[in-house]
């Protein structure tokens, strides 16, 4: 569980599937983000609360923070803990920012290297 609070929403994290536990995390609050579920503003859990909570080492739960707020979806206010962004709807560079670093970390989890994601994304460009 996240919290206690309105809008606070359960997450699972299933430590046999083929996603690593803090792409689980971050995946589901991505979802959550997106789908309005977790409004701008609303805090989040400290990452040892929260890692306690789900039975994560603070490490993973840390991760999945840290890399969500570089992708634009948290902001970390020091001793005021991590909260939800504002939206930058109307930014194309951080939505660029955004959906690049989600296809990046996705093909880093399916494996791929930094060389092969530059493939694909040079094929993509010229039709290859």
């Amino acid at each position: 569980m996240v919290g206690r609070g309105a809008g606070m929403n359960t997450f699972v994290i299933d430590p046999h599937a083929d996603v690593a536990p803090y792409e689980q995390l971050r995946r589901q609050l991505i979802e959550q983000i997106t789908a309005g579920q977790l409004p701008a503003e609303t805090r989040l859990p400290a990452v040892r609360r929260l890692a306690a909570e789900l039975a994560l080492a603070p490490g993973t739960v840390a991760r999945a923070y840290k890399e969500l707020e570089a992708e634009g979806y948290l902001e970390t206010r020091g001793r005021n803990g991590t909260v939800v962004a504002s939206p930058a709807v109307n930014d194309p560079t951080v939505q660029a920012q955004r959906i690049t670093a989600e296809y990046v970390t996705t093909m880093l989890s399916l494996g791929y290297d930094a060389k092969a994601i530059q493939e694909r994304v040079l094929n993509a460009l010229t039709g290859s």
